[in-house]
């Protein structure tokens, strides 16, 4: 019944001889009925009002990594051989880049060290080749997870979608410790160290004070599970990746005594690399 139609009967009611009780408890339970239809409708109207609102949430802007130190890496047409030569044809055609920031400790006399890479790409990895200059090379810890960052070795960034962001113990970005003896450590999502030998192949020769690094690396990205079948990145041209590479160097000290990378990294403490890829420079991959 509609109560907008009840109107017309009260009328009628004055032309009947009726009770004035009646009368008034027949108003009251029409009048109540008017008042609980308009609350419902209210309360439908309120309700349409939340779920749109809920439909439709707000978007979060993500903070996006700002380029910086952009350089261009040409892409290999005959894939490097990783035998710590410098021969490959691919190295007579790109530029070397220095090695030269301190990072830790204090900035070395060039007879102690001097370091610089090359890099080129395919579409299965990354190439590096590494030249330092060391008069002595350091391995105290045979255990190739016990203090590796203490031993002389070579340090790569990577962070395949070029984001930035934290890194510490997940795998948005990777920080691989290649060793002497061509071992790759870094740390897994329970904080403990891991092998990634098949991440980083690493060949090198030393010739007196000069030791030459060759490494190919496979690129993966941030869907990575340790102890899973994993895909690799797939590199193309116009692909950007974060990037960065550093020197561990130690003579003789329980602790390494530099370490030298190749971006500047602001603030007073250098040592971000192996938890902000934001630090990371980026490389453009060009054919």
């Amino acid at each position: 019944m509609n109560v907008f139609n009840i109107f017309p009967i009260l009328l009628s009611l004055n032309s009947i001889t009726i009770n004035n009780n009646l009368v008034k408890k027949i108003v009251f339970l029409l009048s109540l009925i008017l008042i609980i239809s308009c609350k419902k409708k209210e309360n439908n109207n309120s309700d349409k009002t939340i779920a749109d609102s809920t439909e439709q949430p707000a978007e979060i802007a993500k903070k996006e990594k700002k380029d910086h130190q952009l350089r261009n890496i040409k892409k290999a047409e005959i894939t490097p051989t990783i035998d710590g030569d410098m021969n490959d044809p691919i190295w007579n055609e790109t530029k070397w880049y220095p090695m030269d920031q301190n990072w830790i400790g204090e900035f070395p006399d060039v007879n102690d060290f001097f370091g610089r890479y090359k890099m080129t790409w395919t579409p299965e990895a990354l190439y590096i080749l590494v030249e330092i200059k060391d008069d002595v090379l350091y391995d105290q810890y045979k255990d190739p997870l016990k203090l590796w960052w203490d031993d002389d070795c070579v340090e790569i960034f990577i962070d395949a979608d070029n984001s930035g962001g934290e890194h510490q113990y997940n795998n948005n970005a990777f920080a691989y410790h290649v060793a002497l003896d061509g071992n790759v450590v870094d740390l897994d999502a329970s904080k403990k160290p891991l092998l990634y030998n098949n991440h980083v192949k690493m060949k090198r020769k030393t010739d007196g004070d000069v030791t030459v690094w060759e490494f190919e690396m496979i690129v993966f990205d941030d869907t990575y599970e340790e102890g899973k079948a994993n895909d690799p990145v797939v590199l193309s041209k116009d692909q950007k990746l974060g990037f960065a590479i550093a020197y561990n160097d130690n003579d003789a000290s329980k602790e390494r005594e530099n370490f030298m990378g190749s971006v500047f990294v602001p603030g007073e403490d250098k040592n971000q690399g192996w938890i902000n890829a934001d630090i990371f420079g980026t490389i453009v991959l060009v054919e």
